[in-house]
């Protein structure tokens, strides 16, 4: 039988904020001496008071209104309880039914909510003990969590790097996966193809902190998921977790359930509203993120889609491009940023002096020159060698004497090749 994988997500990040969520201890935490950046508040002793950091609360508004959300009049935070090593309190402040942020979308893909919380401390496992650094511990997280709206490993891998594009855009995480700032946590499930509602279980896979990991631990449980069905079981619904060394996903605990966690408002911390007007100003902040910069830098500089995709990488180079451009040719400015990785503009401008080009034009006539004088690479080249195109790619620019641009003369011999 054929099963189509149902994925939803939920991704945390880390907001690099100057001090923790609820107190005033470094939010900076990565690298430092374990449990030297604590204090009573973020290490739960008795009689602490939680005070939320307002830029924390405004950055995620910021994320909700980039990623297209309805932000929510009345919002407030709420005490998660479950008992694990690492969270002092024994239970967690999060946001429950009345998040900062909700019904939003990415592409195709639906956001449930964006909402608010604290992280935990971090398990450290040495010589057959469990050691807790509690210096993370209450550094504000954002959570982002998806509709079971993704079919492929393909998908999850598109929308989470694109958010954390958005994230870095607006500046408010590194969204490190290596130092732990941002984690995906996805939920897996099959159903038969020939079927439309959803699987009746799903399997979270807990904290996973790099792109390649998150494919391969989704793959796994397809995989395993796929076999246990072919035998007539159904998955348990549960939580596991990633072994990186093995490529292989392993049970930890079955899946809670809302009223597992006992959810109940925060007396600590009132309720918050927003006016109108606050979260208009928090939306004039936004910088232009990169799928509206892409489809400017096409209209208006000309360039490829691949180009503009290239230079829109990241805010920084989208900015030094904008500011070189000046200095010469579009395409030829963009290509030396691209293909260099210049990022200063005197660099730039050393080398623009070494460049000459060729006019579109000659170009063209000097492409179908070559595909006219190289008949058996062209047949060979459709026939699948793709040797075959970097053989006349090489031809193109010999004849240009270097002034070619490879890519560009690649793409035109695609389009002529028929």
């Amino acid at each position: 039988m054929n099963y189509t994988p149902i994925i939803g997500i939920e991704v945390h990040i880390e907001f690099a904020t100057k001090s923790k969520m609820f107190c005033g201890c470094p939010a900076d935490h990565f690298g430092r001496k374990p449990n030297t950046i604590t204090c009573p508040v973020c290490l739960g002793l008795p009689g602490a008071l939680p005070v939320p950091n307002k830029k924390a609360v405004e950055w995620t508004i910021l994320l909700g209104l980039a990623l297209g959300c309805t932000i929510n009049e009345e919002s407030k935070f709420d005490r998660k309880h479950y008992f694990y090593p690492d969270l002092p309190k024994g239970y967690q402040i999060s946001q429950y039914d009345q998040p900062l942020c909700s019904n939003g979308r990415l592409g195709n893909i639906h956001i449930q909510r964006v909402h608010l919380e604290e992280d935990t401390g971090k398990l450290q496992y040495v010589d057959g003990m469990t050691l807790v650094d509690f210096n993370r511990s209450g550094v504000p997280l954002v959570e982002i969590v998806t509709e079971p709206d993704f079919r492929s490993v393909e998908e999850v891998d598109i929308f989470v790097k694109k958010l954390q594009q958005i994230v870095r855009y607006l500046g408010i995480s590194g969204a490190d996966m290596e130092k732990g700032s941002m984690r995906i946590e996805p939920s897996v499930s099959l159903r038969a193809t020939a079927k439309q509602s959803l699987p009746n279980y799903r399997v979270e896979i807990k904290n996973i902190n790099s792109f390649k990991f998150a494919r391969r631990a989704i793959e796994y449980e397809i995989e395993r998921q796929t076999e246990m069905l072919e035998r007539g079981k159904t998955p348990i619904q549960q939580t596991r977790g990633f072994v990186e060394t093995k490529g292989m996903t392993v049970a930890q605990r079955e899946k809670e359930e809302a009223h597992d966690y006992r959810y109940f408002p925060e007396p600590d911390i009132p309720p918050m509203r927003w006016e109108q007007l606050t979260i208009n100003n928090l939306q004039l902040t936004i910088p232009e993120l990169p799928d509206e910069k892409k489809k400017r830098f096409i209209q208006a500089y000309g360039l490829s889609d691949y180009d503009a995709t290239q230079l829109i990488e990241t805010r920084e180079r989208a900015n030094f491009f904008e500011d070189a451009v000046s200095l010469g040719e579009p395409k030829t400015v963009a290509n030396i940023i691209i293909n260099r990785n210049v990022l200063m503009k005197e660099e730039l401008r050393g080398f623009l002096k070494k460049v000459e080009t060729v006019s579109e034009d000659e170009l063209q006539q000097i492409i179908t020159q070559v595909l006219a004088e190289n008949g058996k690479a062209v047949e060979d080249y459709k026939s699948g060698k793709e040797q075959a195109l970097m053989f006349l790619v090489g031809q193109v620019v010999r004849q240009t004497k270097g002034k070619g641009d490879a890519q560009g003369i690649s793409a035109i011999i695609k389009r002529l090749i028929v």
